[in-house]
C-alpha cells in the first residue's frame, strides 16, 4: 500500500532520487538530509504505515534485524562510537513526517548532543499507577 503524496512513499520507490545505502523488497535506506551528525540515515518501509501503530507485524519484525546490520557497517566504516535509534510517532513526539521512518544516528566522542532529555523522578506508586492504565489497555 503506497500514499501519493507521501514524499516518503515516493522516496522509498525510487521515485524521487536520494542517496541510497541499502535496499531490499521491503525497505529503502536513505541518507538523512537534515542529518545530525555524519552518516544519518533513516530506513523506510517501501509500504505506508503513518506510525508505529499502523506497522504490520511482518514489517515490524525485519526492521531491528536491518537496523542491526546497518548500524554494524556504520561502527565498521564511520568509526564512530556509538549510535541512536530514533524513531517519533506524531507531531509531539517530533515525527514531521507521517510515514513510519527509523532514524539511525552515528555519535561521536566530543560531538554535538543530538539526543537528550532530563530524568524525572516519579514516586513508585506513580510508576504502579502509569503501568495499570498501560496493561489495562492491553
Amino acid at each position: 500500500m503506497k500514499d501519493n503524496n507521501c514524499i516518503f512513499c515516493k522516496i522509498a520507490a525510487g521515485e524521487i532520487p536520494s542517496k541510497t545505502i541499502y535496499e531490499d523488497d521491503k525497505f529503502r535506506v536513505i541518507m538523512d538530509l537534515g542529518a545530525a551528525s555524519e552518516g544519518h540515515a533513516l530506513i523506510l518501509p517501501k509500504d505506508h504505515y503513518a506510525n508505529l501503530m499502523e506497522l504490520d507485524e511482518e514489517t515490524a519484525s525485519s526492521v531491528l534485524p536491518l537496523a542491526g546490520k546497518i548500524s554494524r557497517a556504520m561502527m565498521k566504516s564511520l568509526d564512530c562510537d556509538g549510535l541512536n535509534l530514533v524513531q517519533n510517532n506524531g507531531e509531539e513526539a517530533g515525527q514531521t513526517v507521517m510515514h513510519f521512518h527509523l532514524h539511525m544516528i552515528p555519535r561521536y566522542k566530543g560531538g554535538n548532543e543530538v539526543i537528550e532529555w532530563k530524568p524525572g523522578s516519579p514516586s513508585a506508586e506513580e510508576l504502579e499507577e502509569t503501568a495499570a492504565k498501560i496493561r489495562e489497555a492491553l
